[in-house]
C-alpha cells in the first residue's frame, strides 16, 4: 500500500482561478434569472389587479402608430389646399364655366345700357349677329359659346371672362358700328335707278322713292335670287326665279332719301332719337335698303325686334349678306348698307 505524501494532499483539494471565475459567473448569473422571474410575476399580477392585459398595451401602441400616421397624412392635405392657387377672376378656365353660363344667362336680358339716348336692356336681340362675329351657334347659356367669346375677348385684348358683360358687349357694338357706310353723301343722279313696283314691299310707292344706287340695286337682285334659290326659305317666286307679287319677305321697304325727306321723316317722328332716325342717314348714299324681314316693317320696339332676329331670312341675311357686299345696322334688322370690298 502506498503512503500519501503532504504535497499529494493539498494539490488534490485545491481549484485554479478560472474555475473560481467560472463558478462566480454562474451564480450571478442565477441570481439575475431569479429577479427576472419575481420582476415578471410582479408586473403580471399587477396587471392582472388593474384588469389591463398585455393585448391590451400591444393594441394601443398599434392604435397610437396608426393615428400619428393619419394625422401628418391630414396635415399634409391642409398644407395642399392651402397653397393650390385660386383660379383668376378674369381668366376664363375649366374652372369657371358654370359661373360665365349663368351670367351670360343673366345678362342676355338684363344688361342695361345706352344707345342712341335710349335706355337698352340685354342683348338677346342681337343673338344671331353675336353669333356671326364669334363664329358659333352654341346656345348663349352654354359652355361652347362661353369659350368662344373667351376667344374673342383675348383677340380683342379683354379679359377672356367668357362673361358677356357691358365691356365686351360695347367693343362688340363697336365692331358691328365699324362695317357701316362713313362717307354720307348724296350720288350724282346719273347713279340712281328706277326699280320697278314689284320689287317692293309697298308697290304704290311713288318713283322718287323707288330710286336706288346702280351698283347697289344689281347687288340686291343676285341677293334675292340666291334666297329665292334656297329651299330652306320657301319664298314664294315665279318662274323666272324672281319673287311673287305676293312675297313680302326680302322686298324693299326703303332706299333712297334725300335729305329733306329724312327731315320730314323726323319731324313726324320726334320721340325715336337717334337710334331711330339719323340726320345724315344713310340712305342719302342710294346704298342703304330697308328689307322686310317679318314682322311690323320698321318698328323699333324690343318686341318687334326680337321676333325679326328670330325669322328664317333674317338669319339668313346675318350669314350670307355679306356675300354680296350688304351690311347690317345692328339695331334696325331690316336695315342693310351695301359696301363692296
Amino acid at each position: 500500500m502506498r503512503t500519501r505524501k503532504s504535497g499529494d494532499v493539498d494539490r488534490a483539494s485545491s481549484t485554479t482561478p478560472s474555475e473560481t471565475l467560472l463558478s462566480a459567473w454562474v451564480y450571478i448569473g442565477l441570481i439575475l434569472l431569479v429577479t427576472v422571474i419575481v420582476l415578471s410575476i410582479k408586473v403580471k399580477l399587477a396587471l392582472a389587479r388593474s384588469g389591463v392585459s398585455a393585448q391590451t398595451i400591444e393594441a394601443d401602441a398599434n392604435f397610437n402608430k396608426t393615428s400619428r400616421s393619419k394625422i401628418l397624412k391630414t396635415s399634409l392635405t391642409t398644407r395642399e389646399i392651402a397653397v393650390a392657387p385660386f383660379p383668376s377672376k378674369n381668366n376664363s378656365t375649366a374652372s369657371e364655366p358654370d359661373s360665365a353660363t349663368t351670367e351670360n344667362a343673366k345678362l342676355s336680358t338684363n344688361l342695361e345700357w345706352v344707345f342712341g339716348g335710349k335706355q337698352q336692356r340685354g342683348w338677346n336681340l342681337y343673338i344671331p349677329l353675336i353669333h356671326r362675329l364669334l363664329d358659333t351657334e352654341a346656345e348663349v347659356t352654354g359652355q361652347d359659346f362661353a369659350a368662344a367669346l373667351s376667344r374673342w375677348q383675348q383677340s380683342m385684348k379683354l379679359a377672356p371672362s367668357g362673361i358677356l358683360d357691358d365691356d365686351t358687349w360695347s367693343r362688340m357694338i363697336s365692331a358691328f358700328q365699324a362695317r357701316r357706310i362713313k362717307d354720307r353723301v348724296s350720288p350724282p343722279s346719273d347713279q340712281l335707278v328706277m326699280a320697278p313696283p314689284e320689287d317692293f314691299y309697298d308697290p304704290s310707292r311713288g318713283e322718287e322713292f323707288r330710286r336706288v344706287e346702280r351698283q347697289t340695286y344689281a347687288a340686291y337682285k343676285r341677293l334675292v335670287a340666291a334666297a329665292a334659290a334656297d329651299p330652306s326659305l320657301r319664298l314664294a317666286t315665279r318662274r323666272n326665279g324672281e319673287l311673287a307679287p305676293n312675297e313680302k319677305r326680302l322686298k324693299i321697304i326703303s332706299a333712297f332719301r334725300s335729305q329733306e325727306y329724312q327731315e320730314q321723316l323726323r319731324q313726324k317722328s320726334p320721340t325715336s332719337g337717334r337710334a331711330g332716325l339719323a340726320r345724315q342717314s344713310p340712305h342719302l348714299t342710294g346704298r342703304t335698303l330697308d328689307l322686310y324681314v317679318g314682322g311690323e316693317p320698321v318698328d323699333t320696339k324690343d318686341a318687334n325686334r326680337l321676333l325679326q332676329t328670330q325669322t328664317p331670312v333674317y338669319r339668313w341675311l346675318v350669314k350670307h349678306a355679306d356675300k354680296f357686299g350688304f351690311h347690317p345696322y345692328f339695331y334696325e334688322p331690316w336695315h342693310w348698307e351695301y359696301i363692296p370690298r
